[in-house]
């Protein structure tokens, strides 16, 4: 990997959800280490699948991976942060003011802006604060999916910017004393994004349209915020072997089409290509191998091997995603949430469930909570009957919820008080109540049509729906009023006659566990998924290229293991040939049979 030639002391890895961030994070962590380098490796995202892949239990604080002499690795966990910035704030307090002010200070700090500003917190530390990392030559930091990317690396400015204009002490978060004295920290972390010579933000693609797409602009967005040291790793790049085989062919065509049509922005950025693994990158010997040519890859993990009558059988139980959309037709109204690890598909799969509802003549209402929506790409030029479709925009949202605050809880205050909440609704914290305001609204017009929800990757769609109750106490705290689409939304996702939520995978390791724990974690807020559906497999298909067949056996365990022990529902999507794009691509997808 070319950026490892002179490696700066900060890395950074952004890119589209499911692009391999944390396969090349950890592979670049283990070789710099290998190398005599001491490395600290740290996952920013909620929904971190470190553990798993270095095949190591790590928690909030660097832990010692054993089998990598100098590595260390930890998870930045945004509720113990919280829980450790809570107490930082009202702990001095306790013995000193009355209970039941100590126990007011405890709820003002519990709302989804204190979760934000403490993970944020304790990710300045890293990066802004030399002494917190002293021990280490390398910090490399294994971030999330692009839009929570892109919202954490604007933090700096935007809490900076929020802290030198309020005049009068308080905001959303309480006093802004402990805040202020985090300011120091919050600008040399922004010194250090900035400076070329110190951090490098790697951006890791897949050879396709919409990951390069989208890395084009994040790349853009992130030279405006002046972090202009960029390098670009194309990751998966596959070449057939088999000439005979015309699905490796169709699959090469592909990567090599979209590397040709790669946006402008990429061309000049120097480069790195990793081949496609021929198996799931888990393990420190699975990572140092990663960016060696299939061939030269021996098998590192052992899987279980299926006979092919087991294979048929496993086939057999595995329903196509028509036959899912027909049992989901059947209520004639409702929610449809598509959930998952980012990068399994999820746009995919909710776009191709909407339209094959509109196209039996059912109204349906397509929209995406996610940061770094790709709906519209993936509909573009196209009409389709009975469907409409948006997205939730986070500065109308958060312009139309601003106003309408001021509206309702403005009249009456004086210039004071005007001034006071003008300033609380600039905390960057409003924008995630917004936007979860239009979460709770579009999940209302489910009472009259279909409507299909492309959520935002795992960690924080989970985060958005573990707000719930923090959101009621912070948007009675700014306007006294509380609408009626947040106060039915948790029963209306509770219910199972109303709610339908698909929990999307890929057959391989990492997305299934993910989406296992995902599950558990909706169970305990008492939403039971309805179905899974497991997308771009091979199974169904003959192959012949060996790296692809090798590829085909290592997905039998992670679908037996959905089939057995986590579904009741299980839809399957080959894996496609031509991308599902536009009204034909996605109507294609939806009446793809299972069997070979």
């Amino acid at each position: 990997m070319e950026f490892l030639e002179n490696a700066t002391r900060n890395l950074f890895f952004t890119g589209k959800g499911g692009v391999g961030k944390t396969s090349v994070a950890c592979a670049t962590a283990v070789r710099l280490a290998d190398g005599g380098k001491r490395v600290l490796l740290v996952s920013t995202d909620p929904a971190s699948n470190l553990d798993e892949v270095l095949g190591v239990h790590l928690g909030h604080y660097p832990t010692v991976v054993p089998s990598v002499s100098g590595l260390s690795a930890m998870n930045l966990d945004p509720e113990q942060s919280a829980a450790d910035y809570r107490e930082r704030m009202v702990g001095p307090y306790r013995g000193v003011l009355p209970d039941v002010a100590v126990a007011s200070m405890e709820e003002q700090f519990s709302g989804s802006c204190t979760l934000e500003i403490a993970a944020f917190d304790e990710f300045s530390k890293l990066l802004g604060d030399a002494e917190a990392t002293q021990e280490f030559d390398h910090v490399i930091f294994d971030t999330a999916p692009t839009g929570h990317t892109l919202r954490l690396l604007t933090l700096p400015s935007a809490w900076a910017g929020f802290m030198e204009t309020n005049t009068t002490g308080t905001s959303c978060l309480g006093p802004l004393a402990g805040l202020q004295a985090q300011q120091k920290l919050y600008q040399s972390t922004v010194e250090a994004l900035s400076d070329a010579a110190t951090t490098t933000l790697v951006l890791v693609t897949r050879p396709e349209t919409s990951a390069f797409r989208e890395a084009a602009r994040t790349s853009g967005e992130l030279a405006e915020l002046d972090v202009k040291n960029q390098h670009l790793v194309i990751n998966g790049v596959f070449r057939a072997t088999d000439e005979n085989d015309a699905l490796a062919n169709a699959m090469q065509s592909r990567a090599d089409v979209a590397i040709q049509q790669m946006p402008d922005a990429l061309i000049d950025l120097p480069r790195t290509v990793v081949p496609l693994s021929p198996q799931s990158v888990l393990g420190i010997e699975a990572l140092r191998h990663l960016g060696e040519a299939p061939e030269l890859q021996k098998p590192i993990q052992s899987v279980e091997v299926t006979s092919v009558d087991e294979e048929a059988s496993a086939s057999s139980s595995l329903k196509s995603l028509g036959t899912l959309v027909d049992g989901l037709a059947e209520t004639g109204h409702g929610v449809i949430l598509a959930m998952g690890k980012g990068g399994v598909g999820k746009t995919t799969v909710a776009a191709a469930i909407a339209t094959a509802l509109a196209e039996r003549g059912l109204p349906v209402h397509l929209s995406t909570t996610d940061p770094a929506a790709h709906i519209a790409a993936m509909i573009a030029g196209d009409e389709f009957p009975n469907m409409s479709v948006d997205r939730i925009d986070p500065v109308a949202e958060t312009a139309s919820y601003s106003k309408e605050v001021m509206s309702n809880a403005g009249k009456g205050l004086d210039a004071a008080g005007l001034a006071l909440l003008e300033e609380d609704l600039r905390s960057p914290c409003t924008e995630e109540i917004a936007v979860f305001r239009a979460f709770a609204k579009a999940v209302a017009e489910g009472q009259d049509q279909f409507v299909v929800l492309d959520t935002a990757p795992t960690g924080h769609t989970i985060l958005l729906l573990d707000s719930a109750l923090a959101y009621h106490r912070e948007v009675l705290r700014q306007s006294s009023q509380m609408p009626e689409a947040v106060q039915e939304l948790l029963p209306r996702l509770r219910d199972p006659e109303f709610t339908r939520v698909l929990i999307v995978t890929l057959p391989e390791a990492t997305p299934v566990h993910e989406a296992a724990q995902l599950q558990n974690d909706l169970r305990r807020a008492d939403i039971s998924p309805y179905a899974w559906v497991i997308n771009q497999s091979l199974t169904p298909l003959t192959v012949t290229d060996p790296a692809l067949q090798s590829r085909r056996q290592h997905e039998q365990p992670y679908i037996k293991e959905v089939l057995e022990q986590h579904a009741t529902r299980t839809a399957i999507i080959p894996w496609q040939a031509e991308p599902p794009m536009g009204r034909e691509g996605l109507s294609r997808l939806a009446a793809t049979a299972a069997s070979n």
